[in-house]
């Protein structure tokens, strides 16, 4: 390869990363804002928000706060392994963050179906009759809990393309930017749960 070549790949790489920490930063806006309104609500409604959260499985958001953790972990340590050419062992960790993560949203499945099965969802009579801040706490509970879990599908989608090209050697030793890429997203899922965890389960 020659030195312009190189020079070359390297803006590009430069130029990658760029892009994606501006696309975080975006995300973490949107967020931010939810996070914001969910705060204000919540001083607003601190007794109708109390009890609403008594109805989440707290259980549930501890486990799948470990699953995320453990996901960004092992999404980190599969860039390291690419980067040592060890393509099994970066096959294995991406594949085991993508099982983690599908953990993540079959129990996110239980805790949204055990919710309907009471009526608590989006429109419906049980949940337009309660207090003004239990019906704000849940509203807010499924926009936040739901857009996180989209992120989720998204990052899944991402490691399973990423499974795809390491396999066939579009991510090398030598170029791995998709993978790290996709590592950066991934870490910004575990953040916004790190978040999100101790909002809505948490602080009672």
């Amino acid at each position: 390869m020659s030195v312009q070549a190189i020079h070359n790949e390297r803006i590009d790489s430069e130029t990658g990363k760029l892009g994606m920490w501006i696309f975080l930063f975006t995300e973490l806006f949107l967020f931010g804002g939810l996070f914001l309104v969910y705060a204000v609500f919540r001083a607003k409604y601190s007794a109708d928000f109390h009890h609403a959260a008594e109805e989440l499985n707290t259980f549930i958001g501890t486990l799948n706060t470990v699953f995320l953790l453990v996901s960004s972990m092992t999404v980190a340590m599969s860039i390291t392994a690419i980067q040592k050419d060890d393509k099994k062992l970066a096959l294995f960790l991406v594949g085991l963050t993508v099982l983690l993560a599908g953990l993540f949203m079959m129990n996110k499945y239980f805790e949204w179906s055990h919710k309907f099965e009471f009526k608590i969802y989006p429109g419906s009579e049980v949940l337009k009759n309660l207090p003004q801040g239990e019906l704000l706490f849940f509203g807010l509970y499924y926009m936040m809990t739901g857009l996180h879990a989209l992120h989720v599908l998204i990052g899944m989608i991402l490691l399973l393309i990423n499974i795809v090209k390491i396999k066939n050697g579009t991510v090398s030793s030598n170029h791995y930017l998709h993978l790290e890429n996709s590592g950066l997203y991934w870490h910004l899922v575990d953040l916004i749960w790190i978040f999100l965890f101790p909002l809505l389960y948490l602080i009672t």
